[in-house]
């Protein structure tokens, strides 16, 4: 990922698009990066079934804040 942006969120598909959501609604747009499906799309296997949830810089205090309220 670019410098600009930070991780905040690794885990289960399922915690992952409630975050997104979360994070949406909230006016966050994050990024959601999943190794499995990029390894599929490249004809390669992966074992991972973690995704992992990014958001700007600028963005990151309020959804922090946000992930908290959610207590995942």
């Amino acid at each position: 990922m670019p410098h600009n942006f930070v991780l905040i969120y690794r885990g289960s598909p399922i915690n992952v698009m409630c975050l997104s959501d979360a994070l949406s609604t909230k006016g966050i747009v994050p990024i959601v990066k999943d190794p499995q499906e990029s390894a599929r799309l490249a004809g390669f296997a992966s074992m991972t079934q973690q995704q992992t949830l990014w958001v700007h810089k600028s963005e990151e205090q309020q959804a922090l804040q946000s992930l908290k309220s959610l207590a995942l």
